[in-house]
């Protein structure tokens, strides 16, 4: 056989492997999306425009069909520019509208859908490697019945970035450093998290040559060679990860006229900003000075205190350092930005690794009831989902 057949055969298997797992993730996310149809009808509403012309892609259909340098004024001062929108899920937009008969709305619905099953299929490649394939199954379940999961089917860039970075971390994990630097570089073009996943491959690339500097020094010349080029494409995917998020931020720079970081300007223009969780503290301390608002005020910090909880799960059992680094940075700048407090959880999705100890505690529970809970969880995400979306829903 050929490399290209050898290659051909991996990705047949992989995909075998993974079978399971994205039927499983498939069927989750049709229920959630009839859930989400029958409840709309019944309020009179479409469940299509809900999914895909509300809140933020709105603003990606606008770039993908106007391009950047609109923005709204509003009566506070306040000034909401599309340039505080990263471009990758726009320009996908675009070009399925060119290609077919789609609209720019459409177009951003079928990236969601596939970038969604990409995502799930991404998610359990690296808890597969990481742990085994029963994990990896349960991993991506537990992702798709999230009480907020619907936002993986809206023409929304969540599921783009978690693709992107679940295979990037596949990529750093199975040492493909050129291939983790591409996609941390497309992920930074799809969110200003893309810093989360070249935090990752640094940490992961630093660590390596410290390994093998240190190896070195203790076999001395007789020490297991590299692979031929392995740091050179060490060092190339280092150099790429950084440049779509660093590329995008000083083109806004430019653009707005500004220091070279005038898209921190443009993101305070929507209220958005890192102050190290004071904003998100004192709404929850508000919610404690009047009654039924306190209970939502519970639930809130066991919220927080569940993901640190779920967070020193996975330093205990040893997770890769690139997991690690990730999560923490998808984590801190979800809670501790200034930004809408209603969109911390879906802000949250990305951070799958989170859901890896919890998936090891249902892996190894009889299939029985690891069932009936996935299911149970389902129906009630996929319930909340409809609830949600028909009401307030995500900015």
């Amino acid at each position: 056989m050929t490399d290209l057949d050898t290659r051909a055969a991996g990705r047949r298997g992989a995909l075998r492997r993974a079978a399971p797992a994205l039927l499983g993730y498939a069927a989750v996310r049709a229920l959630g999306l009839l859930a989400l149809a029958l409840w709309s009808a019944a309020r009179g509403k479409s469940a299509y425009t809900l999914l895909t012309a509300r809140w933020d892609s709105l603003w990606y259909t606008g770039v993908a069909e106007l391009g950047y340098g609109y923005e709204v004024r509003l009566p506070d001062g306040d000034v909401h520019s599309n340039l505080a929108f990263f471009p990758l899920l726009p320009w996908l937009e675009r070009l399925g509208a060119a290609v077919g008969p789609l609209s720019y709305a459409d177009a951003g619905f079928v990236v969601s859908l596939l970038a969604s099953l990409a995502a799930a299929w991404g998610v359990f490649a690296v808890a597969e490697h990481v742990y085994d394939r029963r994990v990896g199954l349960c991993a991506v379940l537990l992702w798709a019945v999230l009480p907020v999961g619907v936002v993986q089917s809206m023409a929304y860039s969540e599921s783009l970035f978690t693709a992107l970075a679940a295979w990037s971390l596949y990529a750093v994990l199975t040492g493909r450093w050129v291939t983790a630097g591409t996609l941390a570089a497309l992920a930074g073009l799809t969110r200003p998290v893309g810093l989360a996943v070249t935090a990752a491959v640094w940490a992961a690339a630093v660590t390596a040559f410290a390994r093998d500097r240190s190896r070195a020094g203790a076999d001395g010349a007789h020490g297991p060679p590299s692979a031929p080029g392995e740091g050179a494409r060490r060092v190339l995917g280092m150099l790429l990860a950084p440049l779509g998020a660093a590329g995008y931020v000083l083109w806004v720079g430019h653009r707005t006229g500004g220091s070279p970081l005038g898209y921190l300007d443009v993101q305070a223009g929507w209220r958005n900003g890192f102050d190290g969780g004071a904003a998100f503290a004192r709404f929850v301390a508000e919610k404690f000075t009047s009654f039924p608002a306190a209970l939502a005020g519970a639930a809130l910090v066991v919220g927080v205190a569940l993901l640190v909880r779920l967070y020193v799960a996975g330093v205990r059992q040893r997770q890769p350092l690139a997991l690690l680094v990730y999560t923490g940075i998808v984590v801190l700048l979800a809670l501790c930005a200034s930004s809408y407090f209603g969109s911390k959880p879906r802000l949250l999705l990305p951070a799958f690794p989170l859901l890896l100890p919890l998936a090891r505690a249902l892996a190894r529970a009889r299939t029985s009831r690891a069932a009936a809970v996935v299911c149970g969880v389902a129906v009630a995400a996929a319930v909340y989902g409809a609830f949600w979306l028909n009401g307030s829903g995500p900015p």
